[in-house]
Parts: C-alpha cells; structure tokens; sequence
C-alpha cells in the first residue's frame, strides 16, 4: 500500500466518523429538509475523496420529488452516489448493515434493511414505505435485489413495487454507471462475487477516477397498475438507458 492510498483511506476513515458524530448529535434536531441537505454535502465530499466523480445525464426527466425511485445494483458507491444529488430513504439489504461504521451510518441516514426470506420483516417494512410515501417522501431501493457486474441487468424483483402502487405515487427509474478515464466501464467498482466491502474500497482507492454517470428516467404510473407490470416496465426502461440486454425473468 502507497503512501497516497494511505492518506486517502485515513481522509474516508475521519471523514465517517464526521458523518457518525453528526448523525448522532446533530440529525435529531433537524428537519428532513436540512438532514438532506447534510446527506448531499457528505456524500459528495465522500465520493471525491475516493475520487469519484459525479455526473447526471443531459436530457433526462425532472426528478420527482414524491416517488418511489429504482435503481440498477453495481457497488456500495450507488447509495452515495444518488444521495449527492437526490437523497432519499433507501431500502438495502440486511447485509449491509454489518459494515463497519458505513453499516451504522447509512442507518442514521435513514436507509431500511431487509432480512432474506424473512417475510414478517418484509411485512413491517412494506407499511413503513407506503406511508413514508404517503408522507411525500421519495423512497429508493435496488429491485435486482443483490449487485450486478456491469454491462448486465439482473431481473427486478417486483414485491417492493406494491408500496408505490398502494401509496398512489409513481416510480422513477434511475440508470447508474462508471466509466474510466477512457470512458470504458471502470475495472474496480464492480461489487459483485466474494469481493468484501474493504477489498472494494482498496480497489477504488487504488485504481484510475472513476466517474459516475446518473440518469433520470421518466416516471412510471402506477395508479391501477399490478406491480409486475411496473417492475417490467422499469427493468426495460433501465436497460435500454444502460444499453444492456435485459435478463429474462
């Protein structure tokens, strides 16, 4: 390890901390409105101190700000990449959460893990999301369900979807990708296989800037929809916006 990945890993090191010391005392005084605005500046600093780059998309749709946002799965990166320019409350996995320091600050940051197979957990979790969609809150998750190597489209999983159609808002597909200073998908971002979150981060630090590409995709109405057909329609919608061929569901 260089002394330049050294440094780098020191900067996120104190940098989590920050965001851990201003979860805990700052964000119970806080409305959401505020708390977003800290969740923007926080992830954006992050990102650069990874040297990530943040770029959305010329020409894409008007991000809603009551929705329920969906998302393609590449990297621990997406959750932070999305909150530099639109936070929301996200959705992950369980697994997430036992990431040290990150796990417990994306919690305070207001993301909800879901447990595998644990339908009661589900249960409690839909209503959560349907009513913070009611509160006119935009609400993020990952329907793939797990990471995906880039250039591929895992199917979308389509239970999550019935929050948006029960709390009457509709869906806004977001396409995420990251290239290489040659534009070409970024070697070390992938998250996928037995790569741990620490081996992600060193390949990160350690390889060439990445920049992440965000785009806003129209809306989808839901209003007397079934949540498999809304689940397609933003799996083709992500798809088409990545290039990719769909995988089958």
């Amino acid at each position: 390890m260089n002394i330049l990945t050294i440094f780098r890993l020191v900067r996120v090191f104190l940098h989590v901390l920050l965001g851990m010391a201003i979860c805990a005392t700052v964000f119970p005084w806080l409305g959401q409105e505020k708390r977003n605005g800290h969740i923007r500046r926080w992830s954006t600093r992050l990102l650069r101190m990874c040297n990530v780059t943040v770029e959305q998309r010329a020409g894409g749709a008007a991000v809603l700000e009551r929705a329920a946002v969906v998302a393609n799965h590449v990297s621990w990166l997406d959750i932070f990449v999305i909150h530099s320019l639109h936070p929301c409350h996200f959705v992950a996995k369980a697994e997430i959460r036992a990431w040290p320091l990150a796990g417990w600050l994306a919690e305070k940051a207001g993301t909800v893990f879901i447990a595998r197979g644990n339908r009661r957990d589900l249960r409690h979790i839909f209503k959560g999301l349907v009513h913070s969609l009611q509160r006119g809150e935009r609400v993020a998750f990952f329907p793939e369900g797990t990471t995906a190597a880039q250039g591929s489209l895992l199917p979308f999983h389509a239970n999550l979807f019935e929050a948006a159609i029960d709390a009457k808002v509709p869906v806004q597909p977001f396409a995420l990708s990251y290239e290489d200073p040659a534009g070409a998908s970024h070697p070390s971002v992938d998250f996928i296989g037995e790569t741990s979150f620490a081996e992600s981060i060193m390949l990160i630090l350690n390889g060439p800037p990445v920049r992440a590409r965000l785009a806003i995709l129209p809306a989808i109405a839901t209003i007397d929809a079934h949540r498999r057909e809304v689940a397609e329609a933003a799996h083709q919608a992500v798809a088409a916006a990545l290039g990719v061929t769909a995988a089958a569901h």
